[in-house]
C-alpha cells in the first residue's frame, strides 16, 4: 500500500483533533449553524473557497475537462459570474442575520414557501454530499494502488464527513476550511505547469488529444452543444447565486463589510482554482489518452453486454468495430490505435462483463480520477516535485472532506430550522436543537451515502444537484432580495414549478429512453435539450406572471429586506 495514504490518514487525524477541540465551543444553536456569527475576513475568504471548490470540481470537473478539452471552462464560467453578482446582495444577507434561505423565503413568500424550498434544498445538498462520498472513494482507491477499493474508500470518507459535521457544526467547517483553503490554493497553483511541463507542453496535447478538446463548443456535447455549454454555465451560475452554503458564511460573517470584502477576495481564488484545475487535468489527459480512451471503449462494452444488445459471442467484434469508429470520428489518432487494439485484445476473446471489469481494473484509467493521476505522475518525479505531488493529493482530500461538510451541514440546518423549529417545536431548548442537529447530520449523512453506493457518475449527479437547485429556489430567492413587486403566490408556484420540471424532465430518461439524446441514455437530454431551459423558463416565467397577476406586497412584508431609501 503506497505511504501517500499514510500521510493522508494523517492529515485527516490532525483535523478530528482540532474538530474536537473546537467542538467545546458549541454551546447554542448559533454556533452549531453560523459559528456565533464570529468570522473573520481570513477564515470567511478560505471557507467560501473550500466550500464551492469540491469534488464538483476535483473529480466532476477534471473528468469534464479530460473528455471535452478546454470547452469544459463553461461549467465553472457561471460560478464566476455567479459570484460578481452575489457581491452586491452579500452585506444585505449579512444584515438579516438569520440561519437559513427559509427564513429569506417565508419573509417573502410564506411559510409554505419556506417548507418547499427546503425540501429542494435537502434533495439537491444530499446529492451534492452523496458524490462528495464517491469522490473520497476514487481518491483512496488511486493512493492506496488499488488496495482499497472505490466502494471501501467511500465508506470511510462518509465516516469521516459525519463525523467531523456533526461534533462542532459550522464551528468546525469553517476553521477545518482554513488550512484546506491554503492546501488547495498552493496546491494547484503548483501543479499546473509542472503537469504542463511533464506532458510534453502544448504542440504535445493538440498532437495527441481530438480536435474537438480545442474547440469553444464540444461536439459531444449533445445534439446541440452550443445549448449543452449554456445549460452548464446556467446550472453552476444559478446554484451559486442561491447556495445556501454561502449565505450561511455570510450570516456567520463579524460583519455585513467582512462579508462584502470576503466575496471580493473569494472570486479571485475561485477563478484561480477552478482554471488551474483545468489545465491539470488537460495535461494529464494529454499523457494517459489511451487508458483514458480504454476506459470509455470498455465502459460502453459493458454495458451494452449489460442490457444484452450483443450477444457474448459478439463482443470482440464489437469492440473493434467501436475503435475503428472513434478513429473515424477524430477522437483516438491513427497513430494510438494499435496500441488500444493490443491492450484490449490480450485474451483470445472477450466473453462476459468479469473480463471487461478485470481488463478495466488492469489496463484503464477512469478520466474521473485524473487529477489525482496527475499528483502521482509528479510525485514520482522525486525531490521538490514528491511535496507538490502529496500536496496535490492532499488538496484532493480537502475538497472533498471541507464540501462534503458544507453540504451536509446545510440541509440539515433546514430540517431544524425550517421544518422542526418552525412547524413541530417551535419552542425547543438550545441543547435539543444542538442534539437533534448532530442525529439529523447522522440521518441524512448514513443516507447520502446509500445514494453514493448506486452512484454511476459524479458528473451527471453534479449537474442534476445544480440544476434541480438553481431552478427551483434561486429565481425566487434572487427576487425575495431584489424585486419588491415579486408576491408570495409567484414565489411559491415558481419554487414548486421548478422542482417539479426538473424531477419530472430527469425521470423521463428512465420512462420514456426513445425521447433521450443520445437514444436510451438515460443521463441524456430529452429530445436533446438539456432539462434546465425548460426547467427555468417555467420557473421564471410563472414567478414573474404569477408576481405581476396578483396583489403586491404590503410594506409591512417588505421593510426587513428593503431599506425605505431602496
Amino acid at each position: 500500500m503506497s505511504w501517500y495514504l499514510y500521510l493522508i490518514l494523517a492529515y485527516v487525524v490532525f483535523l478530528m483533533g482540532f474538530n474536537f477541540y473546537r467542538s467545546r465551543q458549541v454551546k447554542s444553536q448559533d454556533d452549531m449553524m453560523v459559528a456565533g456569527r464570529s468570522l473573520s475576513l481570513k477564515v470567511m475568504v478560505f471557507t467560501l473557497i473550500c466550500t464551492w471548490i469540491g469534488s464538483g470540481t476535483f473529480i466532476a470537473g477534471a473528468e469534464y475537462a479530460a473528455k471535452a478539452g478546454w470547452s469544459s471552462l463553461w461549467l465553472p464560467a457561471g460560478a464566476w459570474l455567479g459570484i460578481v453578482a452575489i457581491y452586491f446582495l452579500a452585506g444585505k444577507i449579512r444584515s438579516f442575520g438569520k440561519y437559513t434561505i427559509g427564513d429569506i423565503l417565508e419573509v417573502r413568500y410564506g411559510k409554505f414557501a419556506r417548507l418547499f424550498g427546503a425540501l429542494a434544498l435537502i434533495i439537491s445538498f444530499t446529492a451534492i454530499v452523496s458524490y462528495q462520498f464517491r469522490a473520497g472513494g476514487y481518491i483512496l482507491n488511486v493512493v492506496s494502488n488499488g488496495a482499497i477499493s472505490v466502494e471501501v474508500g467511500q465508506l470511510v470518507t462518509a465516516a469521516f464527513v459525519i463525523l467531523f459535521t456533526a461534533t462542532a457544526g459550522m464551528v468546525a467547517v469553517a476553521y477545518t476550511d482554513l488550512p484546506n483553503g491554503i492546501i488547495i490554493l498552493t496546491a494547484t497553483v503548483l501543479a499546473a505547469p509542472i503537469m504542463y511541463h511533464l506532458a510534453g507542453g502544448w504542440q504535445t496535447a493538440v498532437q495527441t488529444l481530438p480536435t474537438e478538446h480545442f474547440g469553444v463548443f464540444n461536439a459531444d456535447f449533445g445534439a446541440y452543444p452550443l445549448l449543452k455549454a449554456g445549460s452548464y454555465f446556467l446550472a453552476t451560475m444559478f446554484l451559486l447565486l442561491g447556495v445556501q452554503s454561502m449565505y450561511q458564511k455570510f450570516y456567520s460573517a463579524k460583519t455585513p463589510r467582512d462579508a462584502r470584502q470576503a466575496v471580493a477576495l473569494w472570486v479571485i481564488g475561485t477563478i484561480v482554482v477552478e482554471t488551474v484545475v483545468i489545465v491539470v487535468a488537460i495535461f494529464a489527459a494529454t499523457q494517459y489518452w489511451q487508458p483514458i480512451k480504454e476506459f470509455d471503449l470498455l465502459s460502453r462494452l459493458k454495458t451494452k453486454v449489460e442490457t444484452n444488445a450483443i450477444a457474448a459471442d459478439n463482443i470482440q467484434p464489437t469492440l473493434l468495430e467501436m475503435i475503428d469508429s472513434e478513429v473515424a470520428a477524430g477522437n483516438i489518432k491513427v497513430f494510438q490505435k494499435a496500441q488500444i487494439v493490443a491492450d484490449l485484445t490480450q485474451q483470445a476473446s472477450l466473453q462476459n462483463v468479469e473480463q471487461i471489469d478485470q481488463l478495466m481494473k488492469t489496463k484503464t484509467i477512469d478520466p474521473a480520477s485524473i487529477v489525482l493521476q496527475a499528483a502521482q505522475t509528479i510525485a514520482t518525479q522525486g525531490g521538490l516535485l514528491l511535496v507538490v505531488g502529496i500536496l496535490l493529493l492532499a488538496a484532493a482530500v480537502a475538497v472533498v472532506i471541507s464540501t462534503g461538510m458544507n453540504y451536509l451541514l446545510s440541509p440539515t440546518t433546514n430540517i431544524m430550522r425550517d421544518i422542526f423549529q418552525r412547524f413541530i417545536h417551535p419552542n425547543a431548548s438550545q441543547r435539543q436543537m444542538v442534539l437533534l442537529q448532530k442525529l439529523f447530520i447522522l440521518l441524512l449523512g448514513l443516507f447520502a451515502y446509500y445514494i453514493a453506493t448506486n452512484l454511476s457518475s459524479v458528473l451527471e449527479m453534479s449537474y442534476f444537484a445544480y440544476t434541480i437547485y438553481g431552478v427551483a429556489i434561486t429565481p425566487a430567492l434572487i427576487a425575495a432580495l431584489a424585486w419588491k413587486r415579486a408576491t408570495r403566490v409567484g414565489g411559491l408556484v415558481s419554487i414548486i414549478s421548478g422542482a417539479v420540471v426538473t424531477v419530472f424532465l430527469k425521470s423521463a430518461g428512465y420512462i420514456w429512453p426513445s425521447i433521450m439524446v443520445p437514444a436510451n441514455d438515460p443521463n441524456g437530454d430529452p429530445w436533446g435539450i438539456p432539462i434546465i431551459y425548460p426547467a427555468l423558463f417555467i420557473s421564471v416565467i410563472l414567478l414573474i406572471g404569477v408576481s405581476l397577476l396578483t396583489k403586491p406586497p404590503q410594506p409591512a412584508e417588505l421593510k426587513e429586506l428593503f431599506a425605505e431609501n431602496e
